[in-house]
Order: C-alpha cells, then sequence, then structure tokens
C-alpha cells in the first residue's frame, strides 16, 4: 500500500468537485493485477475441443483503488480497471473473460480502461451512507451481490445505508440502480431477474433492506428484504409488474463446538406478480441446509443440501443474482454448477479441502443435481435433465502472489439437439494483490 499526497485542485479531477485550499488530502492506493485464462470444452458435433483457440478465453487487467479522507467524517473512492489481453488472442485464444467495451483486442488505451468504482460515504455516529458506484458484500446482499468469480468483481450504482445502533445488531437499506455484470465493465445497465422466459430487466427501482443479528449464542442471522418495480417490459412491451423477495441465513459456529463444527440454513422466496401480460408466473421457494467439520487440522469436510421450487404450469423465476444473472447464493453453489441449480432441482453436495501448509490446498467438490421439467437451464426443454458437476482445484500462495488452476467436469442425463451431455473446463489465475 502506497501513500500519494496531492493537493485538492488535482484530487477534485477525480473526485469531481473543485476545492479552493491549499492544504492537500492523502489518497490511499492499493488495487491488484490479475492473469486469467478459461477454456470449455464439450462434446457437442462439432465444437471446439478443449484448450483450443476456439474454446478458450483469457484476460490480463489491472485495478487501482484511489481512497481519501475527505475530513468532517467524509471520505472517498474510486476505482480504475484496465482489462487487456497482451496479445494473447493471437494464438492461444479466441475470446474474453471480460472487456471494457465490447472488442477483444483494441488500438486505444481509452477503450481498455473502465471507472468501476466512484463514490463518496459519510459517517454520521453510527451511521454510514455510501452513494455511488461501488461493490455490494453477498453477506449483507445475497441477491444482488458482487461476485469474485471473474477476472475482476462486477460493480454497482447504488445507495447504501449502514447502522449499528442497536445491540449486536447491523441494519442495512440500499437502493440499488444498476450493473455492469461481468461482460462489459464500462456498460452499466438494469438489473435483471432470470426466469423461463428470459432475461427480465428489472427497469424500475429496486430496494433492500436487511438485518444481521449476532445476540444469540454461536449464531448469526442475517434476513434481507427486496421490492423491485417494473419488471419484464423487454419481453412484454407494456407490461409494469413488481416482484418482492425474501432471504433468510442462519449461520453456526462456535470454537467450544465439537471438531470445529458449523452449520448453515437458509431459505428464501421470490414473488413476482401472479401475470406478465398474459403469462401466468408462479412464487419461487428455496431452502439448504449444510454442515462441515475438522476431522483434523487439516483437513475440512463440507455437505450440503438445496432445494428450489418449480411449478410446470407456470413460468418460473431462477435464484439468481439480480445484479449479474450468474451466480446463486445457494450453499451448493461451486465453479460452474449455478445453470444447474437456480430453478426446480434439488441438489446434495459434498465437499473436502485438505491443506498442504506453504503447499497450498487441494479441494475436491461434487454436486448431484436432479432436476425437474421446470428446470430452466435444462440442456433439453421440459425434460428432467439431472446433472452431474466433479470439480477439482488447488489454490496456494507464493511470493505473494495467489494461484488458482481447477479442472471441472459435468456431465447430463439427456442430451440437448447438438448431442451434447459431457462438459470440461479448465480455469487458471493468478493475482497479486498490492
Amino acid at each position: 500500500m502506497k501513500k500519494i499526497i496531492v493537493s485538492l485542485t488535482a484530487a477534485s479531477l477525480i473526485v469531481a468537485s473543485a476545492v479552493a485550499a491549499d492544504k492537500g488530502i492523502d489518497i490511499v492506493t492499493t488495487g491488484q493485477t490479475a492473469l486469467y485464462y478459461q477454456t470449455v470444452g464439450t462434446n457437442a458435433t462439432g465444437a471446439a475441443d478443449l484448450l483450443d483457440k476456439d474454446a478458450s478465453q483469457a484476460n490480463v487487467g489491472v485495478q487501482l483503488n484511489l481512497d481519501a479522507d475527505l475530513k468532517n467524517d467524509f471520505t472517498f473512492g474510486s476505482q480504475l480497471t484496465y482489462l487487456g489481453t497482451t496479445g494473447l488472442e493471437k494464438n492461444l485464444v479466441s475470446n474474453t473473460m471480460q472487456n471494457v467495451g465490447t472488442a477483444v483486442s483494441t488500438a486505444s488505451i481509452a477503450d481498455e480502461i473502465a471507472l468501476t468504482q466512484i463514490y463518496v460515504a459519510k459517517k454520521i455516529a453510527n451511521t454510514t451512507v455510501k452513494i455511488g458506484r461501488q461493490e455490494l458484500p453477498m453477506a449483507l446482499s445475497p441477491l444482488a451481490f458482487s461476485e469474485d468469480w471473474n477476472v475482476f468483481k462486477n460493480t454497482f450504482d447504488a445507495a447504501l445505508v449502514v447502522n449499528s445502533d442497536v445491540p449486536n445488531t447491523t441494519l442495512v437499506g440500499a437502493y440499488v440502480g444498476k450493473s455492469n455484470k461481468h461482460a462489459d465493465l464500462t456498460n452499466f445497465t438494469d438489473t435483471t431477474a432470470r426466469s423461463e422466459a428470459g432475461a427480465a430487466t428489472v427497469a424500475g427501482t429496486a430496494y433492500m433492506v436487511t438485518a444481521q443479528n449476532k445476540s444469540l449464542p454461536m449464531s448469526t442471522i442475517t434476513a434481507s428484504y427486496y421490492t423491485m418495480a417494473n419488471i419484464g417490459a423487454n419481453l412484454v412491451p407494456g407490461s409494469d409488474i413488481g416482484a418482492n423477495a425474501i432471504w433468510a441465513d442462519v449461520a453456526v459456529a462456535d470454537k467450544s463446538l465439537p471438531m470445529g463444527l458449523t452449520l448453515g440454513l437458509q431459505a428464501g422466496q421470490i414473488t413476482p406478480d401472479s401475470t406478465l401480460g398474459a403469462v401466468a408466473l408462479a412464487d419461487t421457494t428455496a431452502m439448504g441446509i449444510k454442515a462441515a467439520v475438522k476431522p483434523a487440522d487439516a483437513l475440512t469436510l463440507t455437505a450440503a443440501f438445496t432445494s428450489v421450487s418449480g411449478d410446470d404450469a407456470k413460468v418460473n423465476v431462477a435464484v439468481k443474482n439480480v445484479g449479474t444473472g450468474v451466480k446463486t447464493p445457494l450453499y451448493t453453489q461451486m465453479v460452474l454448477n449455478q445453470d444447474a441449480i437456480a430453478l426446480d432441482n434439488n441438489t446434495f453436495m459434498l465437499k473436502g479441502v485438505y491443506s498442504l501448509g506453504t503447499l497450498g490446498s487441494v479441494i475436491a467438490q461434487g454436486t448431484s443435481t436432479t432436476a425437474g421439467k421446470s428446470n430452466l437451464f435444462n440442456r433439453v426443454a421440459g425434460v428432467e435433465n439431472d446433472c452431474t458437476d466433479l470439480e477439482l482445484l488447488y489454490t496456494v500462495k507464493a511470493a505473494g502472489v495467489d494461484y488458482l488452476a481447477g479442472f471441472i467436469n459435468q456431465s447430463f442425463s439427456e442430451a440437448n439437439a447438438a448431442k451434447m451431455d459431457s462438459l470440461n473446463a479448465v480455469r487458471v489465475w493468478a493475482r497479486y494483490n498490492f
């Protein structure tokens, strides 16, 4: 972490407000640099093989965070993001995981830099107000959050209020406007709710209230409520429906529990208006349970089960992050199985993490999903297409750099029209935080 002293005149170019003074402020700089590669191959007719250029994507990226104390309990934060390929598309990959704009490679540096965060925060007693472009954590916003699986996290245009006046309780209120999702970090668009009818944009207001309480021994209880307006006009012109959602999570952990036992319970429901135009919509209910133990200092074992409802007579909304339409908050979420677990299914997960000390950790995890006919992400519409997802990951930190290498295999009980019933993926990245 470095500290740069700049005049208020120079700082105003970043903060976007001119301040006539000669004092100056401290801007603290942090950030990260990343190299990211992923290749996905399937057995579909004519599909490219694993590791082939046409099946591979990569990025080289740098993020620079500039944070400042503006005095009087005001703070400022910003984040500049560079995303490029360093020419990898010439011989190793055909696309990128993320872009600034839509081009794989560009001739102008201006087309490779995005302002992914810029906000001002004010603290008043035990309340903090944060307004602007920012990250939202899944722990406090389980249905609209910044995901960390890609090269860099997605961010939101939002207003956030956090209060801690109530003992052992954190209260959060948020207005969530738009998100840059993941593909193009410069393109901030309406949040989306994934459904069988497609991705329904949330063109109206979206509000969230969360309460997190730690009063009960060994327990952290988190409950969130969302209300969203003007959904689905992109799917059915003229429609203006609303939706409410609730999500609750209970985490139990304490050093006194045997073998480092931890427990988790989660449940939620998404309740849209009854119809989208002439299309009948169903409520979607989800629940989950997990348990983890440490039978040895180097070994952690986790088992989890989640279930998401489905109504074959109506259109269903998937339990997915409305900020991206990609990941779920479910306990059985792994590297690539989100499309199988988000709607109309029962899923079991087993996971083992073995620590090798300074040599890193090995993670073996797998899910078995029994899918119903309304499972939105089945490869065969209207067919009960079960999915098995097996993943082997290796993580290590060496010379200050974090590394991940992973292999993922998915198999399906039914083949689609392209005769695809198997998928393999390799993901490798290196990340240095400074």
